[in-house]
């Protein structure tokens, strides 16, 4: 089996790719939203976050407070270095389990920076999801309400540069080509 990471900036259109992976029936885990529920299901994430930055990180209810984390991360990258230490480790143990139940050929997994998380290293090949930045930031504004400062702050944080993994493949999400058929063509590419 191939663990592939897709990944790409904001608004590149890695979760269409994700999509169009699970209707053509393989299993895609989505890196961010199992962080995020790792994240409020467990005691020991919990736990480490309040001591980390503060009681108001934990809601009344027991949730992690995304906007205040939020504030404290961005921007700042101490911070952001703090949460990733606690959470992507769980996150790694939880792909490498799920994969290692997979009968499947590939075991896809989303992420938005693989080399941050240290995933790049994980996957046999990177596919990295790109798009035209106007394209994006339209994108991105359409869906979030976001103001186009914040999507251009968003896309300026995050840098692809650095992915250490020689089998990164590009796939183009500008609307000019079918992704089905980039999909379908990296698919039976020998990994």
């Amino acid at each position: 089996m191939k663990l592939v990471a897709i990944s790409g900036g904001i608004g590149s259109g890695k979760s269409v790719v994700s999509h169009l992976l699970t209707l053509l029936g393989y299993s895609v885990y989505d890196c961010d939203s199992r962080a995020k529920l790792l994240m409020n299901r467990s005691e020991d994430v919990k736990r480490e976050l309040r001591e980390a930055f503060g009681d108001d990180v934990i809601t009344h209810q027991g949730m992690v407070n995304r906007d205040v984390l939020s504030k404290i991360i961005f921007g700042n990258a101490e911070a952001l270095k703090t949460v990733n230490s606690i959470v992507h480790p769980r996150v790694v143990a939880e792909i490498m389990s799920l994969a290692g139940k997979c009968n499947d050929e590939y075991f896809f997994f989303e992420t938005a920076l693989p080399q941050e998380s240290g995933l790049d290293k994980l996957a046999d090949a990177v596919w990295l999801v790109t798009a035209p930045v106007e394209k994006r930031i339209e994108r991105v504004i359409k869906r979030s309400g976001l103001t186009r400062e914040q999507v251009m702050a968003r896309i300026a944080s995050q840098d692809y540069s650095n992915i250490k993994n020689n089998r990164v493949e590009y796939i183009i999400n500008d609307e000019n080509k079918s992704l089905t058929n980039q999909l379908l063509t990296l698919l039976t590419k020998s990994l």
